[in-house]
């Protein structure tokens, strides 16, 4: 077990502690699941129970979209997740204020979070130059056909 990194150990343990077998596809999944930030989607059934079992084990958040697969996210800290509408890429901002935002509608409320998720929703810096770059061809084009 000396070939293992402190993540996979952390990983086998949560779980064995639950039931699970510790089989080298689901260690592999484990990995790959809790080091992407990219918040993957999943196809096959192994890698879906397996990221099922990880959200059990509070490692890992399913995000669900409408018209859309499910997506996971292994930043499970109060952040912002900046949703794409165009290529549907996430991007996780990490504000200090999110958290506190967070703290301080739960202590207002008298409630006690156990999690949170909060989405905005426009274009990515590529898909945003895309988007301006088409509406300013677009207005020189409709311009251009006016009479003077």
């Amino acid at each position: 077990m000396s070939n293992l990194k402190k993540s996979d150990v952390l990983a086998i343990e949560a779980l064995r502690k639950r039931g699970y077998k510790a089989t080298p596809q689901r260690i592999a999944i484990c990995r790959f699941a809790l080091k992407d930030r990219g918040h993957p989607t999943a196809s096959l059934a192994t890698v879906y129970k397996t990221l099922q079992v990880l959200e059990e084990l509070n490692l890992i958040q399913e995000l669900n979209f409408p018209h859309g697969q499910a997506r996971f996210d292994s930043f499970m800290k109060p952040h912002i997740n900046l949703v794409c509408s165009q290529c549907g890429d996430i991007q996780d901002l990490d504000e200090f204020t999110t958290r506190e935002i967070v703290e301080k509608v739960a202590a207002e409320a008298r409630f006690t979070a156990t999690g949170q998720r909060l989405d905005v929703y426009g274009f990515c810096q590529k898909c945003g130059s895309t988007k301006l770059a088409t509406a300013s061809s677009n207005k020189k084009h409709h311009d251009s056909r006016r009479l003077p």
